[in-house]
C-alpha cells in the first residue's frame, strides 16, 4: 500500500502570521487538501506560536469531523504539559513526540532513547490511555538497541527524520546511501511491531525513491515543499502530485 499524505500546515500557519489578517487560510487549505485526497493534516504547536496558533487547533478539528471523519489530524511537539493538555483538549488521531527545544527553527534530530526512556514510557502510557496512537520521532541510523527501547516504551510508530536525505538533493550518490539506511532502520522497526512514517524535506522528487527503500512506509507527513509547490500548481494539484511520487494512481 502507498504511504499516506499528511498535509502539515504550518508554513500555511506562518505565511498567514506575517500580517494580522486570516489569510490564507490555514482551515480553506487544510479542506482543498482533504478534498484532493490527502489522508490527514498535520501540526505543529509550538510554544512561541509562530505557525500554529493555539486558537488553530479546535478549527482543523471540526473540519475533519465535521467534513473528512475518514481523515486523520496529528499533532507534533515536544510532551511538555501544555502541549499534552492541547492534545488531550483537540484529540488527535495521532501524536508524533519530537525532542525539540522551543529555539529551533525547526525539527533536526530524532529522540536519544536511551536517555529518554523513562520520559517517553510515561508520557506514551499517558497518551495510549486517552486512545491516541502514538508515533516518536528517530534518527534514521539502523541502531536496532535505541529501536528496540522505542518500542518499550509504548510507541506504535517511529517517524524517520529524513532530514539528511532531503538535504542531499543535489547529490544522488549520497542521497541512494541515507535512502539505503533509513530503509534498514525502517526494516528494523518494522520487525519489532512499529510502523513507520517519515518526514522533514521530502519532496516529489525524492520520494519515489524513499518508498522503493521502505515499500511498507505507513505515513509522510509534508509541509515546507509541498507548500512551495502549491504557490506554483495550487494545493489541490500538489496534493495530487504528492500523492502520485508516493505511489498512489490518481
Amino acid at each position: 500500500m502507498p504511504a499516506k499524505l499528511s498535509v502539515n500546515l504550518n508554513a500555511i500557519a506562518m505565511l498567514r502570521n506575517r500580517r494580522d489578517l486570516p489569510w490564507p487560510s490555514v482551515t480553506g487549505l487544510g479542506r482543498i487538501a482533504l478534498q484532493a485526497g490527502a489522508s490527514g493534516l498535520t501540526v505543529h504547536p509550538r510554544p512561541d506560536q509562530r505557525h500554529i496558533r493555539f486558537s488553530d487547533l479546535q478549527p482543523i478539528r471540526n473540519l475533519i469531523d465535521d467534513e473528512f471523519p475518514g481523515a486523520e489530524f496529528n499533532m507534533e511537539g515536544y510532551p511538555n504539559e501544555e502541549f499534552l493538555q492541547l492534545v488531550e483538549r483537540h484529540e488527535p488521531e495521532q501524536v508524533t513526540l519530537v525532542p525539540d527545544d522551543p529555539a529551533q527553527a525547526t525539527s533536526d534530530h530524532g529522540w536519544n532513547f536511551r536517555e529518554n526512556r523513562t520520559l517517553l514510557a510515561s508520557v506514551v502510557g499517558r497518551l495510549k490511555k486517552k486512545g491516541f496512537r502514538v508515533s516518536l520521532f528517530a534518527d534514521g541510523d539502523p541502531d536496532a538497541e535505541a529501536l528496540k527501547i522505542a518500542k518499550e516504551t509504548g510507541a506504535d510508530r517511529i517517524e524517520l527524520y529524513t532530514g539528511p536525505y532531503g538535504g542531499c538533493h543535489d547529490d544522488p550518490e549520497k542521497a541512494e546511501r541515507i535512502a539505503d539506511e533509513l530503509g534498514r532502520t525502517a526494516a528494523i522497526a518494522i520487525d519489532l511491531g512499529l510502523a513507520v512514517n517519515a518526514g522533514h524535506d521530502l519532496t516529489v522528487a525524492n520520494l519515489p525513491r524513499l518508498a522503493k527503500h521502505i515499500p511498507a512506509l505507513a505515513e509522510v507527513s509534508i509541509g515546507h515543499a509541498l507548500t512551495a509547490d502549491a504557490l506554483e500548481y495550487g494545493m489541490a494539484e500538489t496534493v495530487r502530485r504528492f500523492r502520485r511520487a508516493c505511489g498512489e494512481t490518481v
